[in-house]
């Protein structure tokens, strides 16, 4: 239901675009509750279960930081290196990989292994270890065949996915197809090792690998930088060594990415040993629940199948094309990552664990608190984003090739995309809690017609306006499904686990409203007597954003002491108990 175009999740883990997830970086991430000798076994369910959501949330939050803010820095580089037009072209090319994982294997690895750990890891003799063994080994062999195919497929990929364009446009997103397509065998093994260690109560290198990736993209940029100078390009001005350093440097920091990952498996006391008995993995469990899993992210990528079409079509020098709504979507993804992907992050185990013992009293208790958590602190981010849209992208864009006009077209579709990011992250968690029971059918189901309800109003708004609002409307689309799809899944979870505090959600949501709006104003009297218009200069902007962003935060933060809202006022209870000690 994400409408993102990479897999933000480390995701989600959205991302991703795909919702979630990924981030700053490609995928969701993580961060260390336990960490058990390298000679034991996966500790017990219930102690990950009972670890402390609050802890794990925080320091997830900080890895999450800097993932994201590194992921920040080389999308920086990837518009300043390339410019808005051949960054369409990297942008489709990346897209290739990620929607390939996704529609294939990326749902089934992301969102339906966890319950399935959790519960192997409670019943079997070896706490899981065997059964993850035979997971990975088939993960390794469907994951090789997958990119054997894509890339032999890859011109028809191309033609798919960037249908109405010229062919060197086509051409040069093709070549680059061929180093970054094997991108997607390094994304899935870096998800399934990520289960594992969180279902062992270890979220630390699934949250600070991305970093790891985000290091080498940001050095092949710059080294394209030094090399080839930045400047905007014509596809046909890009030679073999250009594409040789782009797709290649790409490919390469997602394989470092994975890599990574492997001493934390061996810390957790996991060792991967071959195993080919497939049948022992219950694959008829597997291919019921992967199954609706499959059905679920195919609508979800035929949504972004219409995404992409319609923004290639829209694609120019100056227009909102892939790679600035790609840009905006990862910027909401950066909030969405530190804040509602770490409690998701912390409370699926909770939750699964909760679900399987058919304690749904703590099961709601924690959804509904993450529900209201998650909304009182993205607020005041979305406020910031949408008061705030011109000078951000000047200060977080703007450089290199990436010229004025372009960031012009950024600020408009990011003011329109901040207004989905509490809807989006509400969305996720309620989809999460279903995959917790474990149930993904109900998600499934729900996505078809959320995705078709999205579709239709993209591809009216598409027709019904001029191509440079093209990003803009995609992302009215998204926040229009977002809140189709946080609705259907609050009605429909209900009767499964009983009442989910929808009183208390409620409430919140109303002060919560209350306080950003209240922020909004303020942010607009104070960015309107600021020096600077809708194109401010750089030095213009970052006042904009230190005034600005410090208003509207101390502004939303008054409110919401004011109104008493209590995901806030303990929070600041908290840092005044310690400041005083």
């Amino acid at each position: 239901m994400s409408g993102g175009l990479y897999r933000s999740a480390n995701a989600q883990q959205g991302g991703a675009p795909g919702g979630r997830p990924g981030d700053g970086a490609t995928f969701i991430s993580a961060e260390p509750l336990n960490q058990p000798a390298a000679e034991s076994v996966a500790p017990p369910q219930e102690q990950v279960a009972e670890g402390s959501a609050a802890a794990n949330s925080a320091v997830m939050a900080i890895g999450s930081l800097v993932s994201r803010g590194t992921g920040f820095l080389r999308n920086l580089m990837i518009g300043a290196a390339l410019g808005n037009l051949i960054g369409n072209v990297f942008t489709t090319a990346m897209f290739l990989p990620q929607q390939v994982y996704e529609f294939l294997l990326g749902g089934i690895l992301t969102s339906v292994l966890i319950p399935v750990l959790v519960r192997r890891s409670k019943i079997d003799s070896d706490r899981g270890q065997a059964y993850a063994q035979r997971l990975l080994t088939l993960a390794v062999v469907a994951l090789a065949a997958t990119v054997l195919i894509a890339v032999i497929a890859a011109p028809v990929l191309t033609s798919l996915y960037a249908s109405g364009k010229d062919d060197d446009y086509t051409g040069l997103v093709t070549k680059l197809s061929y180093l970054m397509l094997p991108m997607l065998f390094f994304t899935g093994i870096s998800a399934l090792i990520a289960a594992i260690l969180n279902t062992r109560g270890h979220f630390a290198a699934p949250m600070w690998a991305p970093i790891l990736n985000n290091l080498v993209a940001i050095a092949t940029f710059g080294t394209y930088i030094l090399v080839f100078g930045a400047q905007a390009r014509q596809p046909a001005d890009v030679g073999l060594n250009q594409i040789l350093l782009i797709g290649g440097g790409t490919l390469l920091g997602v394989a470092v990415q994975a890599a990574g990952l492997l001493p934390a498996l061996r810390k957790v006391g996991f060792r991967w040993k071959p195993r080919f008995d497939f049948r022992a993995l219950g694959l008829r469990e597997l291919g019921q629940l992967g199954g609706w899993m499959f059905c679920y992210v195919a609508v979800n990528q035929l949504g972004l199948f219409v995404v992409v079409n319609l923004l290639t079509r829209a694609a120019g020098e100056d227009n909102a094309g892939l790679l600035i709504y790609n840009n905006v979507f990862l910027l909401l993804m950066m909030a969405h990552g530190i804040i509602a992907v770490s409690i998701i992050t912390a409370l699926m185990p909770r939750m699964s664990a909760a679900a399987a013992d058919g304690r749904f009293h703590e099961f709601t208790s924690d959804l509904s608190r993450g529900t209201r958590t998650v909304s009182a602190v993205l607020a005041p981010i979305a406020v910031c984003y949408a008061v705030l849209a011109a000078p951000i992208s000047v200060v977080v864009f703007r450089y290199g090739a990436f010229s004025a006009d372009n960031a012009v077209a950024t600020s408009t579709v990011l003011l329109v995309a901040a207004i989905g990011l509490v809807p989006f992250a509400i969305s996720q968690l309620f989809t999460f809690a279903f995959y917790a029971l474990p149930d993904t059918r109900t998600p499934a189901l729900i996505n078809i017609p959320v995705v078709a309800l999205r579709v239709g109003v993209q591809v009216v708004l598409f027709l019904l306006f001029s191509a440079s609002f093209a990003g803009a409307g995609m992302m009215i689309g998204n926040t229009v499904s977002y809140l189709a799809a946080a609705i259907g899944s609050a009605w429909l979870l209900r009767p499964r686990v009983g009442r989910i505090g929808l009183g208390a959600i409620l409430r919140t949501l109303g002060r919560v409203a209350l306080a950003a709006l209240g922020a909004a104003v303020a942010g607009l009297l104070v960015v309107a007597v600021l020096p600077g218009d809708d194109t401010p200069t750089r030095l213009q902007a970052i006042v904009q954003l230190v005034v600005g962003g410090a208003v509207i935060g101390g502004s939303y933060l008054g409110l919401a002491m004011v109104l008493r809202i209590s995901e806030i006022t303990e929070v600041v209870g908290m840092v005044r108990r310690r400041l005083g000690r």
